[in-house]
């Protein structure tokens, strides 16, 4: 019995494992990231004068990457358009010519495509990209933002819920910093079936991603042992989403999380050398 109990704990160590110390994590450390910019009242999120507002502070930028109909890559946290521009819709289901039709919350500002964020940075702060994938689209849109990517002069990560587009990244682009969403599925996520959320909580699918961060719920991150293996074992860089207090940031920063914030401004746009 307890060779059998050893032999499960070699496999979960295994499983998690990670990419250490990539070439191009230093260039990602010691920045504060405004999630989906810098956005607030009148601002909204995931709007280029949301990432205005955070390269002029300093920050780099936390953004998510749809695919759409026609190939082309829009910037948008949700699938579905209600919440964010008060129409009905889909991201996948609208052309590039669209969404200069779908204002964000109720402003001037709309639907920004990817290429236009990639140039309003031009590599002066760094870019955490989150891939939302759907329908089975995940190859499609990684090879897409990939593309898009190249040439580019800044640093920038790619991270996704899904571990098929991190898996893809892997296979496909490893020269690229890749990184696992997580948090705790089973108090997130009522469409997943149970093992899926046991896997996708404990992090078990690193075995096909191998990734070089990942980036977990502040408010889950004690949730798992797997996140402190992953880090300390593995030497896993942490990215901790989203702190919406001083205090959230303060703990995440002294744990050694790059810190994905919201609602409030850090004291300092980027952290001391040597802290992460």
């Amino acid at each position: 019995m307890l060779e059998f109990l050893l032999a499960l704990v070699l496999l979960w160590i295994l499983a998690l494992r990670c990419r250490r110390n990539r070439p191009g994590l230093a260039d990602l450390r010691n920045w504060s990231y405004a999630h989906r910019g810098l956005h607030g009242p009148g601002v909204p999120e995931n709007s280029m004068v949301a990432f205005r507002a955070a390269l002029d502070g300093g920050f780099g930028v936390e953004l998510d990457v749809h695919l759409l109909k026609d190939g082309n890559l829009a910037v948008m946290h949700d699938s579905l358009l209600n919440r964010t521009t008060g129409q009905a819709g889909r991201m996948e289901d609208l052309t590039t010519e669209d969404l200069k039709h779908y204002f964000l919350e109720g402003t001037a500002e709309t639907i920004p495509e990817f290429a236009e964020v990639l140039a309003l940075f031009g590599g002066r702060a760094p870019l955490i990209i989150e891939l939302k994938s759907a329908d089975g689209n995940h190859a499609a849109l990684t090879e897409a933002a990939c593309k898009l990517l190249e040439g580019y002069p800044g640093p920038f990560c790619m991270e996704s819920f899904d571990p098929k587009c991190v898996a893809w990244l892997r296979k496909n682009r490893p020269d690229i910093i890749r990184g696992q969403l997580a948090e705790n599925f089973f108090r997130s996520r009522n469409d997943l079936p149970d093992h899926l959320k046991f896997l996708a909580t404990n992090l078990l699918f690193n075995f096909l991603t191998v990734p070089d961060f990942i980036a977990y719920k502040f408010a889950d991150r004690n949730t798992t042992p797997s996140t402190v293996l992953c880090r300390k074992l593995w030497g896993a860089q942490g990215v901790s989403w989203t702190l919406r207090t001083r205090e959230e940031y303060d703990t995440a920063v002294s744990e050694g999380w790059l810190p994905i914030f919201e609602g409030f401004l850090p004291d300092k746009p980027r952290l001391p050398e040597g802290e992460e």
